[in-house]
């Protein structure tokens, strides 16, 4: 007999609460090991690799802790500030992580059906990051501010350097892993490019490029971060970091606290990407999913 509708829902909350638990697990063992090693360390005596103590490393409930704290005097909590850079850091990540998706996305079709272009351009886009981003922030921001672009448009626009390269290699990857003989077939009925890539390339390249756009996603939200200090923004993730950090020996919880901000940023960002993935290769063919 087959299953129940009841039951074929069980099966699926399961595996939801069995995945919630392990990154429950997962979290609590970091903080146990933070924990651990500040104690250790302060218990001993140890100076190695760095002096251990509540600057260097506050304790974790005063972390959290700190996220109820004024900002200034009679100010609102540090949360509220901390949730409106996130958001604007997060308009600055999404706009580049769009845009460098679909440049590399772009790239990598133009390059699926050209062997010299692929041969001639590769290494360049390869070479491209081997650059820093902290050489290249400055000259993009202050560039395109001469040309009239604003500062967040300009830190969109690096959030996209750092997003178009996996994309550009794994969707190339991913368009030329389609069969053979799917290739034979379609040829054997004269299909266009146009029809053999979007009826055999890209289905086939579907997991590559999710992959790509999950690493992708968490690489926008750096590089809109790192972009923010030489736009002199003070709206965001970046500005916030600069400023708790001028003041890091009076208040150290307060820029662990916009750290552990950047990290669930980039943590939502990941997993709105393999959402959209599980619905979509959801309807895949099942040799492409």
């Amino acid at each position: 007999m087959g299953t129940t509708a009841v039951e074929h829902r069980e099966w699926k909350v399961v595996p939801a609460f069995s995945k919630l638990a392990t990154y429950a697990i997962v979290v609590i063992a970091l903080c146990a090991i933070w924990q651990g090693y500040k104690w250790l360390w302060e218990t001993a005596g140890w100076t190695w690799p760095f002096v251990v103590d509540d600057t260097t490393m506050p304790n974790i409930w005063d972390i959290f802790a700190a996220f109820g704290e004024p900002v200034t005097t009679g100010g609102p909590a540090l949360i509220h500030p901390l949730l409106d850079a996130a958001w604007f850091t997060a308009k600055e990540a999404i706009a580049g992580f769009v845009l460098g998706a679909v440049i590399g996305f772009g790239i990598a079709v133009v390059l699926v059906h050209s062997r010299l272009l692929e041969r001639g351009l590769l290494p360049y886009i390869v070479a491209s990051q081997t650059v820093p981003i902290l050489a290249i922030a400055p000259m993009v921001v202050i560039g395109l501010g001469s040309k009239g672009v604003e500062g967040w448009k300009a830190v969109a626009i690096l959030a996209a350097y750092l997003t178009f390269f996996p994309v550009a290699i794994n969707s190339l990857r991913g368009l030329q892993s389609a069969d053979p003989r799917a290739f034979e077939l379609m040829e054997s009925y004269a299909s266009s490019r146009w029809s053999v890539l979007w009826r055999l390339r890209v289905p086939a390249s579907l997991p590559y490029l999710f992959t790509a756009l999950k690493i992708s996603a968490t690489a926008a939200v750096i590089g809109a971060i790192i972009g923010e200090t030489p736009a002199s923004i003070q709206d965001g993730l970046g500005g916030a970091i600069v400023n708790f950090n001028q003041y890091y020996s009076l208040q150290p919880t307060f820029l662990w606290a916009t750290n552990i901000v950047c990290a669930v940023l980039g943590l939502v960002l990941f997993g709105a990407v393999a959402l959209a993935e599980r619905l979509v290769l959801r309807r895949a063919p099942e040799n492409f999913a």
